[in-house]
């Protein structure tokens, strides 16, 4: 007796266009990814703020250029202030950390517009994105308690 395979993809019903588009259109709003910073970086493009939420020690051996280290468990309402107008994105380490979504979280509870870059610097140094910081390039590329200042 041969087994009928039953879809995973189909199993749920694809929205209706319409809700999609608003879907799609309202997760844009809280989320950009590498591509999307390099090419703003490369272009000279502002209006936004890179803050790389993970711990001291990891911002100083590598980060995205000009991006500032805001420790996200440091975030708190006497955080440097910015300009409410301009975008703060986020990232931490890569997809398994979620860091910048609590960032982006606090953030925003204190008024400020905010994205979370999606894959994290793990995915910007896979995508060949340049580096600052005393390691550049040989620093750890994930996060563990040896290689953690906390």
């Amino acid at each position: 007796m041969k087994r009928q395979t039953k879809s995973q993809v189909l199993a749920a019903q694809a929205a209706d266009p319409a809700d999609a588009a608003r879907h799609f259109t309202a997760k844009a709003a809280f989320e950009t990814d590498v591509a999307d910073v390099a090419y703003d970086l490369r272009e000279g493009i502002t209006g936004f703020r890179l803050i790389d939420v993970r711990d001291a020690r990891s911002y100083a051996e590598a980060h995205l250029p000009g991006a500032l280290s805001l420790p996200g468990g440091r975030i708190h309402s006497t955080s440097p202030v910015w300009s409410k107008e301009e975008v703060l994105v986020v990232y931490c380490w890569g997809p398994a950390c979620n860091g910048a979504s609590k960032a982006a979280a606090q953030l925003a509870a204190q008024g400020h517009l905010v994205k979370e870059m999606l894959g994290g610097i793990e995915y910007w140094r896979k995508e060949g994105g340049s580096l600052e910081g005393t390691l550049k390039e040989n620093a750890p590329l994930y996060w563990n308690v040896s290689n953690s200042s906390l």
